[in-house]
């Protein structure tokens, strides 16, 4: 008589299937967990700066009472190639809009699972441009002190953009999110670039 055991394995094996494919309800639930708390991560950002909750940004630099989101940041950008541009955007409307917008836009993206590939372009975008403004190829900053760079090249910022390419190749929106129903709409169905 053969016995028969029970894989272990066996329950994580069923298929979800996203928009692009098939993959395992483990790792289709790990992206989905994984794609709320970038989520909440850039939502988080965009409400502190807006209101001043006093973590990153203080309640008189709020946003909602007159602060600027980008000045603080930018104003202090002291190495790197595009230290003159950066620190002369500083505090400018276009940059803070154009900064919320994105925050506001891609945790939304993320939570509701849609959009996920404009949301990796404009969330990859975005961490260029703050990997590039702290600059931490540089061991000394342009007055000569130290950068307090840790690593030269795969910062959080380079850990975060390549999670969002993760999120958006792998179809993160159909678990825990409307990704499925996002990709049947029939703007989406004729510009796939959408999802």
């Amino acid at each position: 008589m053969l016995l028969h055991r029970k894989d272990p394995t066996a329950g994580a094996r069923h298929s979800a299937r996203g928009p692009d494919g098939p993959q395992t309800t483990a790792v289709a639930r790990a992206l989905a967990a994984l794609r709320i708390g970038m989520g909440f991560v850039f939502l988080w950002a965009f409400f502190d700066k807006t209101f001043g909750w006093g973590y990153s940004t203080p309640a008189e630099n709020a946003w909602a009472d007159g602060g600027s989101p980008t000045e603080g940041f930018l104003s202090g950008v002291k190495v790197g190639p595009l230290e003159s541009p950066l620190n002369g955007w500083a505090g400018d409307a276009w940059a803070d809009w154009l900064f919320m917008a994105g925050l506001l836009g891609i945790g939304i993206a993320l939570l509701a699972g849609v959009a996920l590939r404009i949301a990796a372009v404009a969330g990859t975008v975005m961490m260029a441009l703050m990997w590039a403004a702290e600059w931490p190829l540089a061991k000394h900053l342009s007055d000569g002190s130290p950068s307090m760079s840790t690593n030269p090249l795969v910062d959080y910022h380079v850990v975060y953009a390549a999670v969002l390419t993760v999120l958006a190749f792998a179809a993160a929106g159909a678990t825990w999110g409307l990704g499925r129903l996002w990709a049947r709409l029939p703007l989406v169905v004729r510009h796939p670039w959408l999802r």
